[in-house]
């Protein structure tokens, strides 16, 4: 089989799986999502990057003290459809969260994170809000993602989802003047003024 070294070698009306991404040997960062390809955007902005540095840094200290282990993106996550099979052929669906909490460590490899992890925490972006808001919404709610924060610089709010009987419910959404605070994690609370400046 010929390496696949630029992503103009791949069909992007065909489906595929995580045994096809491991093979992958391009710079372009993608997703798979139900075994289509989702191009990234371009290298996240300057407010990008300074929010998740700042959610990194707090996440960072709460966590050094914690068995659950975060970690930032690029982290790929393999999340399992119905059939729950981690073969690498059976798997069609690896995202890569600016930040992830995985606290049951067997779903930890050397190759990342396979099944759901505890926290989730996506930034929105100029041309991934959709992506974000809906598919990964939809996404990580079927997975069992207990926790999932969107956080939007552009608005400076943080919208904190929990999974109650398989489903999100908001429960709240925090503004600058506020401080989140991580429903599963008791005492990892953030200040936005910190992390919108």
């Amino acid at each position: 089989m010929k390496p696949i070294t630029k992503l103009s070698q791949l069909d992007l009306t065909k489906r595929y799986s995580y045994a096809d991404y491991l093979t992958w040997h391009f710079q372009e960062r993608v997703e798979l999502i139900r075994g289509w390809i989702q191009k990234m955007s371009p290298a996240p902005g300057t407010n990008h990057q300074a929010v998740s540095r700042t959610i990194q840094g707090e996440m960072y200290n709460y966590f050094k003290k914690n068995p659950c282990q975060f970690f930032d993106a690029p982290f790929d996550v393999r999340l399992l459809d119905i059939k729950k099979s981690k073969e690498d052929r059976e798997v069609y669906t690896v995202v890569q969260p600016d930040l992830c909490v995985i606290c049951d460590s067997a779903k930890l490899d050397d190759r990342g994170c396979i099944g759901a992890p505890d926290l989730i925490v996506e930034i929105v972006s100029p041309g991934n809000s959709k992506r974000e808001m809906k598919t990964k919404y939809d996404l990580y709610e079927e997975s069992g993602v207990r926790e999932y924060w969107i956080a939007n610089p552009l608005e400076k709010n943080i919208m904190l989802y929990v999974l109650k009987a398989k489903k999100y419910q908001l429960k709240k959404i925090f503004f600058d003047d506020e401080t989140i605070e991580s429903v599963l994690f008791k005492g990892l609370a953030i200040e936005l003024k910190d992390i919108f400046k």
